[in-house]
């Protein structure tokens, strides 16, 4: 059966400048892509809860918020509060990714894993029911303008089919 394809533009390359002007250009898409990064998980440093209340503000698309961030446990709700829809989290970086799950849904929120190119499936395997999304990585994550990693597309297949297996409702994203 054929999924439904989704545009989820990232703001990373934004000017934060003009970020609502920015955030409101996207026009038709299905959701807006927020890149939040700790310097620390990731090389980069981004942005905070106070920047996604002004993306929220903006727009009335969802918000798909995608945590590069260590301990994402104690940030969830700060992210959800400021008007994160979709919370993304990296099980590379996330040391109870169940409990991390079930705290996004118990925030009412719609929770997403999130893999490292090298990241197997199998490390997720145990939350799959438990999630709406998750999410690919085709690039390292941390740093705009690198190439795809091709073998990220086996990767991508062998989940779908995993899940359709299952007859388990999750998406997909590609990030990179």
């Amino acid at each position: 059966m054929a999924r439904p394809v989704r545009i989820a533009p990232s703001i990373l390359s934004a000017d934060f400048g003009r970020l609502a002007e920015e955030v409101r250009a996207i026009g038709s898409a299905d959701y807006v892509h927020v890149d939040v990064m700790d310097g620390h998980f990731v090389p980069n440093l981004t942005i905070g809860p106070v920047v996604i209340e002004a993306v929220k503000r903006a727009t009335a698309l969802p918000l798909d918020v995608h945590l590069m961030i260590e301990d994402a446990e104690r940030w969830v709700g700060a992210y959800a509060k400021a008007g994160a829809d979709i919370i993304g989290v990296h099980v590379e970086a996330c040391p109870h990714l169940h409990r991390t799950v079930g705290q996004i849904r118990e925030l009412g929120k719609k929770p997403c894993v999130v893999l490292n190119p090298h990241t197997p499936i199998e490390a997720v395997d145990a939350e799959l029911r438990d999630v709406a999304q998750v999410l690919i990585m085709s690039v390292n994550p941390g740093c705009g303008g690198q190439s795809f990693i091709r073998s990220q597309l086996e990767k991508i297949r062998d989940l779908r089919r995993l899940l359709d297996e299952r007859g388990w409702d999750v998406d997909i994203e590609i990030d990179g």
